[in-house]
């Protein structure tokens, strides 16, 4: 299978490992050449036959490496079909793809794991055997609330089981929320240990029976003391105070986002010095510039509560970034006061190219990065083998460089399709940036969020009118 080969330097060159290695060892073993007016201190320095042995070996091996090297100061890298890819954790795939469900997820008695886990017992008490274990995100169908403590649903191959009512959430848009929850109109639970039945709306009235703490009972009609409910073929009444209306939980998520996304190319001439006055346009209109992994964070918090993206809110991204163009892009931003997401192209990580202190000023600085691929090629020009690299590589390095999760990919030069869609969930983004004259964007598009390329010759008012939906 051919190979394609990297067009930049590697990310890090050995050349000053071995001018430091041959300096070093010639210096140690010519140390005592030169006269001295003192005496030498051998207790200070002293070097065995087998240490110096020792230095000859690794100077011998830092001149063999120097012919290895290029005319760019490092080794070239070549991405074969059967090159390993780099081993990364993928613990948030599962997730990240409950987080990116749409409405097919929210269908007829679906219910999901709200829960870091949740155990499936075998019958509906806690000492119960546990006959399965479920993971946060995990979707379940519901057989029935057997009371408001426990749900009995259905598990794959036939097979069913039972789990705490409290760990699983109906997932529902906001539309449907009102129909839904009219299904448990008038249903209520005994919120005690326990509940007397009685005859008559009366305390010293017959007792009739017992209803169990966390069971359900129909109320039929109740006042401000007695509510008048069916008990075992016949009628009775319970005190109202003991009872609490039941309603399973609901995950309303938010299912369309007005987020316009601006993407500055720094690679392209003028792009960059056309930023402050973007920014300040955008401030003065009272948006709201958010990163991607603010983004992130409010996805998150979705999975667990109703929580909504502030109207106005747009992010800033930028691509393209170079050695040569960091520090202004930098000094930009910083000026500006504001925080943007920069997504990177990992081969010009390196002692020669972007230095990890620069990367980790900008994270210290209150940016986000992300990634934008390793090579800057078009993933829809490459094999399934090529794309996975690309994407895994570029994540790896990053995390490496950073110390925090990647989730967002910007696809280089916007190009994106299924397929690579498709790779990038398997390589662990939760988000990938493409290319689109879109505001808005579904859930199910956060593979593929569109942005605006923005030209280093659009106006403020331009840039305010693609965020408004002006024309």
């Amino acid at each position: 299978m051919a190979t394609y080969r990297r067009r930049r330097q590697s990310l890090s060159s050995p050349k000053p490992l071995v001018a430091f290695l041959l300096i070093a060892s010639f210096g140690i073993l010519f140390a005592g050449c030169s006269p001295k007016e003192e005496e030498p201190q051998p207790e200070e320095f002293t070097f065995t036959a087998e240490d110096v042995a020792r230095f000859k070996e690794l100077s011998n091996k830092a001149e063999a490496g120097l012919d290895s090297l290029n005319d760019e100061g490092g080794p070239r890298l070549h991405l074969e079909e059967d090159k390993d890819v780099p081993v990364l954790d993928m613990s948030m795939v599962k997730k990240y793809s409950s987080i990116r469900s749409g409405p097919a997820a929210t269908g007829e008695n679906l219910y999901r794991i709200t829960n870091e886990f949740l155990n499936v017992r075998s019958a509906p008490k806690v000492t119960a055997d546990s006959v399965d274990r479920l993971d946060q995100g995990d979707i379940v169908e519901l057989l029935e609330f057997i009371d408001a403590a426990w749900a009995h649903i259905k598990l794959p191959n036939d097979r069913d089981g039972y789990v705490a009512q409290r760990y699983i959430a109906k997932l529902t848009s906001e539309s449907a929320l009102a129909e839904e929850k009219e299904k448990f109109k008038d249903r209520y639970f005994v919120d005690f240990g326990f509940l007397n039945v009685r005859k008559a709306a009366d305390t010293h009235s017959e007792k009739l029976g017992e209803l169990q703490g966390q069971s359900f009972v129909n109320v039929l009609s109740k006042d401000d003391v007695w509510a008048r409910i069916p008990f075992e073929g016949k009628e009775g009444y319970v005190a109202v105070e003991y009872l609490s209306p039941f309603l399973p939980n609901f995950l309303v998520r938010q299912e369309k986002f007005t987020f316009p996304v601006l993407i500055y190319r720094a690679s392209q001439k003028g792009v960059v010095n056309s930023l402050p006055k973007h920014i300040d346009a955008l401030k003065q209109s009272g948006l709201r510039l958010i990163t991607m992994r603010q983004f992130k964070d409010l996805l998150t918090q979705q999975e667990e509560r109703d929580i909504r993206m502030e109207p106005g809110t747009v992010a800033l991204a930028i691509t393209g970034i170079k050695p040569e163009n960091i520090e202004e892009i930098s000094d930009v931003l910083r000026a500006s006061a504001v925080k943007g997401t920069l997504f990177l192209e990992t081969q010009h990580l390196g002692i020669n190219g972007i230095t990890q202190k620069q990367v980790l000023t900008l994270l210290a600085n209150g940016h986000d990065l992300q990634s934008a691929g390793h090579t800057g090629d078009d993933l829809r020009s490459l094999t399934n083998a090529q794309v996975e690299l690309e994407l895994k590589q570029s994540r790896k390095i990053l995390e490496e460089y950073t110390g925090r999760g990647v989730f967002a990919i910007s696809y280089p030069m916007g190009g994106v399709n299924a397929r690579v869609m498709k790779l990038a969930e398997e390589s662990g983004y939760l988000v990938g940036v493409g290319s689109g004259q879109e505001r808005s964007f579904n859930r199910e598009q956060l593979l593929r969020i569109p942005a605006f390329a923005i030209s280093p010759s659009a106006s403020a008012e331009e840039i305010l009118g693609l965020v408004k939906g002006e024309e």
